[in-house]
């Protein structure tokens, strides 16, 4: 299995598969229908017949993939929170200094999120209705850049010995900021224009990491 492509549809009839990869396949495709299908319908709308339907797989192979809707739909978020997460961190890492790598994060972020503006929406959104296992996720993959930020303003005291040392709850309240500023725009104009706010996140890091006169030096807000 190790290095094998998962299908993304299975050929009809006998087709000789290894179970595990006819298991994989049907399991990416419910996590993608499972998204999707809150996209269109809300959480609370969005039935396992929808699911199933749209991932083409029987309710039977849904029950033994998953327990419930709500299971499906933490497993999605946490794909999709995974795959964002290494997109952030791969465009950290070919960035230069912790300005360039706070400016690399967020506009991967955004452009990440613009890219599938339903997801965005259904993993963005509609996450706020799906439960409290699925609100507890929410809590980790915030922490994770709660902790990334943390890590970026340590390199900005490297370099600027003046700043101050901050409590974990400031990099947290700033996350919770961003997610609130993206979501609003979700709401009132779509994902598509989430890159427009690439200065406004910027700002708003720059002035926890380095301070308001750096963070106005280099954005326009």
């Amino acid at each position: 299995m190790a290095g094998t492509e998962i299908p993304r549809k299975l050929p009809r009839g006998t087709h000789g598969l290894h179970p595990e990869l006819v298991a994989a396949s049907q399991r990416t495709r419910l996590l993608e229908a499972v998204g999707r299908s809150v996209a269109e319908k809300g959480y609370g709308g969005a039935t396992i017949d929808d699911i199933v339907r749209r991932a083409g797989v029987s309710k039977k192979t849904f029950y033994e993939q998953f327990q419930d809707k709500e299971g499906c739909f933490v497993a999605a978020y946490e794909a999709a929170g995974q795959e964002l997460w290494e997109r952030v961190r791969e465009a950290q890492s070919d960035a230069g200094d912790w300005l360039e790598r706070t400016r690399a994060g967020i506009v991967a972020y955004l452009r990440w999120l613009a890219a599938d503006p339903s997801l965005a929406r259904a993993f963005l959104i509609e996450v706020a209705a799906a439960g409290p296992r699925a609100a507890e996720c929410r809590e980790r993959v915030r922490d994770r850049y709660a902790e990334l930020m943390r890590e970026c303003q340590g390199d900005a005291r490297a370099e600027i010995p003046s700043l101050p040392s901050l409590p974990d709850e400031i990099f947290h309240a700033v996350v919770a900021a961003v997610d609130d500023i993206v979501v609003r725009r979700i709401r009132e104009e779509g994902a598509e224009e989430l890159p427009e706010l690439e200065p406004v996140l910027l700002y708003l890091q720059l002035a926890l990491l380095a301070g308001p006169q750096a963070a106005a030096a280099s954005t326009r807000v």
